[in-house]
């Protein structure tokens, strides 16, 4: 299977903190060497981000906002495919994370609940479908894509105390199997990266970051793990905990879509 040093254009959108910043860096740093645009919100991060590490000349930024109203999101993503024709892969590793207590139904915050959703799959969901028929296209001609949803180690294994962000997770995980399989023959290859806790500014909002710091896997060990098998070409990518996890709860599922989808 083809593998991320295939790979002549980057986009890895939620790249201003996090896993998506990490990710961004050591694919730039790829003996290939990659043009990678840096995507997010936060303009002056990007900025940052760029003025930091851009010695190459390879690391280019775009600011989007995921939540765009749809025909607009359209459009931002249609510039960015006519700015970068070489653009051949997409990460999604934008992503929120609140926690709801359902044992309290009063204190439910729908419209955070409903942010949380649309920013976590949704919008991935929307950006997909845009950035497809360019994808396809390229893959016609006989040059890999990719596709690469960050999901979560949660999509398996959920954590009670943030039960939205595990179902957006595990709609997530569930969509980029059906997607590797229905995208196959046209040359995009859909490959899901699985973290599990890991170091980041995710965890801030609540004040939960001290507790989990004790368990998380460090950022660094994270990106080293996720780049040997976005290297490798694993068709998907778990880290850490989420190894084990995936072994025992998913081993098996990518070929048995395939096989129920005629892929035998």
């Amino acid at each position: 299977m083809p593998s991320i040093s295939d790979c002549k254009c980057v986009l890895v959108i939620g790249s201003t903190s996090g896993i998506g910043r990490s990710l961004a860096l050591a694919i730039l740093d790829l003996p290939s060497q990659p043009t990678v645009i840096v995507c997010g919100r936060r303009k002056e991060r990007l900025d940052e981000l760029v003025a930091s590490h851009n010695a190459t000349g390879r690391l280019k930024s775009v600011t989007l906002d995921v939540l765009s109203e749809r025909n607009a999101l359209k459009s931002s993503i249609k510039e960015i495919v006519n700015t970068y024709p070489d653009l051949d892969a997409v990460l999604f590793s934008n992503g929120i994370q609140r926690a709801f207590d359902f044992t309290r139904p009063d204190t439910i915050d729908l419209d955070s609940l409903e942010c949380e959703l649309a920013t976590n799959y949704t919008s991935i969901v929307r950006m997909i479908t845009f950035f497809l028929p360019h994808l396809i296209k390229l893959g016609e001609r006989g040059r890999p894509t990719f596709l690469y949803p960050v999901s979560s180690g949660l999509s398996i294994y959920p954590a009670a105390g943030v039960p939205d962000y595990c179902a957006t997770k595990s709609a997530l995980h569930s969509l980029s199997i059906s997607l590797a399989v229905q995208l196959k023959k046209k040359n995009v290859h859909v490959v899901e990266i699985i973290p599990p806790l890991v170091e980041s500014e995710l965890h801030g909002f609540q004040g939960a970051t001290q507790g989990l710091s004790r368990f998380w896997l460090t950022l660094e060990e994270y990106t080293k793990e996720t780049m040997e098998g976005l290297i490798r070409g694993d068709p998907y990518v778990p880290a850490g905990t989420a190894v084990d996890q995936y072994k025992k709860f998913e081993g098996g599922k990518l070929e048995a879509a395939a096989r129920l989808y005629g892929q035998s």
